[in-house]
């Protein structure tokens, strides 16, 4: 989701949560993950890092980060030969970009174990990492009482008149899926997306600016601008959505106007405790009812159809079907999209400041 860019990382030194236990004299020292932090991370801490520490005595800590900070301070911790990460979080899309590649290491051997699992996903375990859950960027939207219908598509969403209220949109190094909703609500067919009309996507965006009163970096803050009113619409992770349903906030979203993405978990280069971190890897990809429990919080489709069974049926409810899948939700180019990264950075950056 893919190049390196300078980013203050002050906050790198605050850890989000040790997941305490008595560890045997011989274990070894915590493995340090970094991911994307709140409700996601409380979801994997319970149904996997937990679980893990309890089965193995190896602790797990857990580092907050931007997906920004994570790829900036993945790449220099690598160039400077001082790393003190083993794992951080990845997109689907970036974790098969060179950028990527050059500060992580490559999972095609340890992958080959899991090849003849018959549950899992065939993509569940790559060079650039191994599969946590896929699940979608979509458009979600604060339930009234006195809605008669409900925002179904990203036309909708810049329907200010049908459909008032604040707006949400991303804004982090991943610009794209903002651009593609602003293509689709200006009529671009879902089949002729790609390779996305910057131009016409910045032009059509130019008609919502006013409208937006989020621009969301992480997905806490979509949640907490939800959360505080400050939007009624919005671009945000199925995960986040979810997250508030289960807090009984007032949410609804649209699988209509949804684009997959994933998640990938990869082991960086030179990491201080690379065998456990692949053990930790291992524990997530043998064990379906650990993904069943991370999914069931999140609305994620783990890479185990094992895992799928077990969840519960609320969950599987709320999922997409495969009539959505193949009718609405938009899979993304990301060959396209890596090797245009850094236009499309440039070019958001220099509209949305």
């Amino acid at each position: 989701m893919t190049t390196i860019y300078a980013i203050s990382l002050s906050a790198f030194g605050l850890l989000v949560g040790t997941l305490a236990t008595e560890r045997p004299a011989d274990a070894a020292e915590p493995i340090t993950i970094a991911s994307t932090g709140g409700a996601y991370d409380r979801a994997l801490k319970e149904a996997w890092f937990d679980p893990f520490t309890a089965e193995t005595g190896i602790p797990v800590t857990i580092v907050s980060a931007t997906n920004a900070e994570m790829r900036a301070k993945a790449a220099a911790m690598v160039k400077a030969g001082n790393v003190t990460w083993d794992l951080y979080l990845e997109g689907e899309i970036q974790a098969a970009s060179e950028a990527h590649r050059l500060v992580t290491e490559d999972l095609t051997e340890f992958c080959r174990q899991f090849s003849t699992k018959a549950d899992l996903a065939s993509n569940a375990c790559a060079a650039g990492g191994a599969l946590l859950q896929s699940t979608a960027t979509l458009l979600a939207y604060r339930l009234d009482e006195g809605m008669k219908e409900p925002p179904r598509t990203w036309a909708d969403m810049w329907d200010t008149k049908a459909f008032p209220g604040g707006r949400a949109f991303p804004n982090f190094d991943d610009p794209w899926r903002v651009l593609a909703a602003a293509l689709l609500a200006d009529g671009v067919k879902k089949d002729e997306l790609f390779p996305l009309d910057v131009d016409r996507a910045f032009a059509k965006l130019d008609e919502i600016r006013d409208e937006v009163t989020v621009w969301w970096k992480t997905g806490d803050q979509s949640v907490q601008g939800f959360r505080n009113g400050e939007y009624d619409l919005g671009q945000i992770w199925l995960t986040r959505a979810r997250a508030m349903k289960n807090d009984a906030l007032p949410i609804g979203w649209s699988y209509e106007a949804s684009f997959l993405v994933g998640d990938r978990v990869a082991v960086v280069k030179g990491a201080p405790n690379r065998e456990n971190a692949l053990k930790l890897i291992a524990f997530w990809l043998d064990k379906p009812r650990v993904q069943a429990k991370a999914c069931d919080v999140l609305s994620c489709t783990p890479p185990s159809t094992e895992a799928i069974a077990l969840m519960s049926e609320k969950t599987r409810q709320s999922m997409p079907t495969p009539e959505d899948i193949k009718t609405n939700v938009i899979v993304p180019d990301a060959m396209w999209l890596n090797a245009n990264a850094v236009m499309l950075l440039q070019r958001w950056n220099n509209w949305v400041r």
